[in-house]
């Protein structure tokens, strides 16, 4: 019984849709009503990780349970619904951190049992390139996007949102999001690192130091073309620092800050740049945390246009870890007549991105 769908008529109207985000250290709870966005309602656990100097599974378990509850509430309130009035439930199935996708995934369960609504576990990945759906403009396929988070760094083909997403490279080691705290943790910069090092390069000169461009080298391009690694760079950071303590020689935190976050925009512009162009598509989404960067913006805007590739890019407030992103990916299934998922589904920390819905029923 347990593994039975949960049996509802089609929907003869935009769905209301509330969904429920815990892959990480953010709980997000989002409500939409077919591509309006009507509550993005986000608490964090960012400051709790902060005296780690990274996240903490078991942390962000704990605090996806104590915030659930009050974000569902402040969800409701800021969308005016009640749970009564909502068509279907949605979840992040994967990928994350275990433990913290269990949590989201057990409310979300108990929630649709409860109000007897269809649930819909989904992708997380998918989930931030279905963000772009709630800005109001029709999205075109096919389309390259580029997610650049803390745990996720991404190359996706996207024929279709609800049936076809391409997985084109992924990281091989360290996210772009991870490589940011790690640098900044060398250069004494607090976490997280992103902002830290985007105020330290605000100052400094990106062409000081040639730092390494991973995964670039023509040896690279056969079987990792679109697959990234900023371990090299990382360790190459580290060196530059450690030398120069060692010999007293003067370091300037800015040029470095700038110098690796060079690195880091270039492969990412670089190799999306090229997916769009080997694929023939003129189009590229950016997605994930690691969008609020500034510099990545900029670059991948500047260089999209000589290269004639439109470039969309969601608000930034959409670009991070949220249920918006979940309830909208989860609204295009339903309006593409998608059965609901069943409950045999757990969290799956590695879900690949080709997975867009879990445990959908035949």
């Amino acid at each position: 019984m347990a593994h039975e769908p949960l049996a509802h008529e089609p929907l003869a109207h935009e769905p209301l849709v509330l969904g429920i985000e815990t892959s990480c250290d953010e709980t997000g709870i989002g409500i939409v009503r077919g591509r309006t966005l009507l509550s993005n309602t986000i608490a964090s656990s960012m400051d709790e990780h902060s005296r780690y100097g990274g996240v903490v599974p078991e942390v962000a378990a704990r605090a996806h349970l104590e915030a659930l509850q009050p974000a569902i509430e402040a969800a409701l309130a800021e969308a005016q619904v009640t749970l009564a009035d909502i068509d279907a439930v949605a979840v992040t199935s994967g990928p994350g951190l275990a433990g913290a996708l269990m949590v989201g995934v057990g409310a979300a369960k108990a929630l649709a049992v409860s109000l007897d609504k269809p649930l819909f576990a989904v992708n997380h990945l998918v989930g931030h390139i279905a963000a772009d759906i709630l800005t109001g403009d029709e999205v075109e396929y096919p389309t390259v996007a580029l997610l650049v988070s803390g745990g996720h760094t991404s190359l996706l083909l996207v024929r279709d949102l609800v049936s076809d997403v391409e997985l084109l490279g992924e990281t091989m080691d360290d996210a772009a999001g991870e490589a940011f705290d790690k640098i900044a943790r060398i250069l004494g910069l607090p976490y997280p690192g992103g902002p830290e090092i985007d105020r330290a390069a605000a100052t400094g000169d990106p062409s000081a130091i040639r730092f390494p461009r991973g995964m670039s080298r023509a040896s690279d391009m056969a079987e990792h073309r679109y697959d990234f690694s900023f371990s090299g760079l990382k360790t190459a950071v580290a060196r530059w620092v450690e030398q120069h303590e060692a010999t007293g020689e003067p370091l300037s935190v800015p040029d470095v800050a700038a110098s690796f976050r060079e690195a880091v925009v270039d492969v990412l512009v670089t190799k999306a740049l090229d997916a769009c162009a080997r694929h023939g598509v003129p189009r590229l989404l950016l997605g994930g945390g690691v969008i609020a960067n500034k510099r990545l913006r900029d670059v991948a805007l500047e260089r999209a246009e000589a290269a004639g590739v439109a470039v969309r890019i969601p608000p930034l407030s959409l670009c991070t870890d949220n249920g918006a992103m979940i309830a909208a990916l989860a609204s295009e299934l339903i309006t593409s007549g998608r059965p609901a998922s069943t409950l045999a589904f757990g969290a799956d920390s590695t879900l690949p991105v080709t997975t867009i819905q879990v445990a959908a029923s035949s």
